[in-house]
């Protein structure tokens, strides 16, 4: 996707776009078929800390859209409510959650990550943990980073980390839940009063389901901040904001690499990567 003429601020913004039918077809005109909810626990082999993911999803045709959440704030049944609803109605929707699933999904089916000029990436076959560094490795090759620098995470992910330190590169792990790192590092809650002390973002396409993508973005274009998003929920979402502040993204849709042992394929964008047409 090359740098869109006039600057996205926001994903407000891109749902009114697609309203209007400027970003594909008529999402009143759109079913979605299917809509459940992914709950999953984990502990990878060696590692020293478990974590829990709730994942919303609903499929427009073809394609399945995503949004994590916090596993005790989604109602499987307002989930399962959403199966034949139109994507439009899923766009008003009252939880920002299912309005992004909704939004994720109806992208994803007008522009296909196979068809929008990214980039694919293929992770091996693997046990959890073997894939979610070979993950991990696959998303800080996006960073451009040299040794010394200083990379803001928003949304701690150790794997990431452990790269991250691999390669000489310094880090300031940000999540909202605070709490340590694998290795005992603080994790900071205020990711916007982090990014001027560092010389990249790399950030959770979590941020967009939870609320402050906007403020992060805005932060990071302000500071003059490369943002890098390694999306597996909006995974179809952030690249619309190439050129909006966003620099790269690695876009991992459902199923996810921890959900099976068999190769998974990220889909890597660029600033500068083609834009999709719109679809006909």
């Amino acid at each position: 996707m090359t740098a869109p003429t006039d600057r996205l601020t926001g994903v407000a913004e891109l749902v009114a776009r697609a309203l209007a039918g400027d970003l594909g077809p008529d999402p009143a005109d759109l079913r979605t078929s299917v809509a459940f909810t992914t709950r999953q626990g984990a502990r990878h082999v060696s590692r020293a800390t478990a974590y829990r993911n709730t994942v919303v999803s609903v499929r427009v045709g073809d394609a399945v859209g995503s949004c994590a959440a916090e596993p005790d704030d989604v109602d499987d049944s307002t989930v399962t409510d959403c199966a034949g609803a139109t994507v439009a109605d899923l766009l008003a929707h009252p939880d920002p959650v299912i309005r992004t699933a909704a939004l994720d999904a109806y992208l994803m089916s007008a522009h296909p990550h196979e068809t929008s000029g990214a980039r694919p990436v293929v992770i091996g076959p693997g046990d959890s943990l073997a894939k979610s560094m070979a993950r991990a490795s696959a998303v800080v090759d996006l960073l451009d980073a040299v040794p010394g620098q200083r990379v803001l995470v928003v949304g701690v992910v150790n794997s990431l980390l452990h790269h991250l330190r691999e390669r000489g590169l310094e880090y300031v792990p940000c999540d909202l839940k605070g709490g340590r790192t694998e290795w005992e590092e603080p994790i900071v809650t205020d990711a916007e009063s982090a990014v001027g002390d560092c010389d990249v973002v790399l950030a959770s396409g979590m941020t967009v389901g939870n609320g402050s993508f906007e403020p992060l973005l805005r932060t990071a274009v302000e500071a003059d901040r490369p943002l890098v998003v390694f999306a597996q929920t909006a995974s179809a979402i952030v690249p619309r904001f190439l050129g909006s502040g966003v620099t790269a993204v690695s876009a991992e849709p459902y199923p996810f690499f921890w959900l099976h042992g068999g190769p998974s394929t990220l889909h890597h964008y660029r600033a500068g990567t083609p834009r999709p047409e719109r679809a006909r």
